[in-house]
């Protein structure tokens, strides 16, 4: 299965910023807008970047979905980077048209909330996506940044190849398929909508942040009563970071609990990929195609153009 790569980006185009979801913290998109600069890029800022709203959002929903329809109808515009996630998304993501962008399509970065618009525009219109660090990520020295130089990598076309440090908890093996995923929180919010996804012979990713162990588990059983484990190729597991336990305790830890649906499922299997709301959030194409190979000293994950 083949789908639509955007263009990618040439020196003086054009790159978005915008939030549709949650408030962002006006500082935090200073770096970002220069780096940007420095990278050669014209940044048009929206307006919810430099929101005043004062309750979570950053702007009414008609604000953030306006002015994301603005950016995504404007062919001048080669990129959106989103500014954060949160919540939001899927509140105005129905009031969106992809008619005119799937007529320029523009490649679309961000992660967490964003998971929704990356299954959304796979689904339903078979366009890639990059899964990335948002704007507050580019306080930290972007020059050294691995997850900023990812995505820039990704913006201009440089094919990734990422090699990582084994897991105790992997599964070898090989496999090459579409890659798809996201938030796991997000992915269980989307079952039995327009944005729902299909993992069959895909490569799935996966990662979370803050969520209660039992809720981890609970989220897992719905991928799997839903047949989101029927039949990939391969699952990547990323980084499940300050997770949260109850007064009486779940008695496994967070690995342990993805461990048991992964058992069952018979692909290769990579845990602890460099991708989550940690330090370690490589860029990853979401809806291009990726080979994997795992092997108990290696593990290797490249894309294939």
């Amino acid at each position: 299965m083949k789908s639509v790569k955007p263009p990618f980006l040439q020196p003086g185009d054009c790159i978005g910023l915008t939030c549709p979801a949650g408030f962002l913290d006006p500082n935090k998109s200073v770096a970002c807008i220069h780096t940007l600069q420095q990278w050669g890029y014209e940044v048009m800022v929206g307006k919810t970047v430099h929101s005043t709203s004062h309750n979570y959002f950053s702007g009414t929903d008609e604000e953030r979905r306006d002015e994301l329809q603005a950016m995504l109808n404007n062919k001048q515009i080669k990129a959106i980077i989103f500014g954060r996630g949160g919540y939001g998304m899927s509140r105005i993501l129905d009031g969106l048209s992809f008619n005119k962008f799937l007529q320029y399509p523009k490649w679309l970065a961000g992660f967490s909330d964003i998971t929704v618009m990356h299954n959304h525009l796979l689904t339903n219109f078979g366009v890639a996506s990059i899964h990335a660090s948002m704007a507050a990520e580019f306080e930290k020295k972007p020059s050294v940044n691995s997850n900023i130089i990812t995505l820039r990598d990704a913006l201009e076309g440089i094919p990734a190849s990422y090699q990582i440090s084994p897991h105790s908890m992997n599964v070898a093996g090989e496999a090459r398929g579409l890659l798809v995923g996201g938030n796991l929180a997000l992915l269980a919010h989307i079952i039995g909508t327009k944005s729902d996804f299909d993992t069959r012979n895909k490569i799935l990713f996966m990662e979370d942040v803050g969520e209660y162990l039992y809720n981890i588990d609970r989220m897992l059983n719905q991928l799997l009563r839903a047949g989101k484990f029927k039949k990939p190729a391969a699952i990547l597991i990323g980084n499940f970071s300050d997770t949260k336990d109850t007064t009486r305790p779940y008695g496994k830890k967070v690995y342990e609990i993805i461990g048991e649906y992964t058992a069952r499922i018979g692909c290769p299997v990579v845990f602890d990929f460099p991708v989550g709301h940690t330090d370690r959030n490589l860029a990853l194409k979401h809806g291009a195609n990726y080979h994997l190979k795992v092997e108990k000293k290696n593990v290797r994950l490249m894309e294939i153009f």
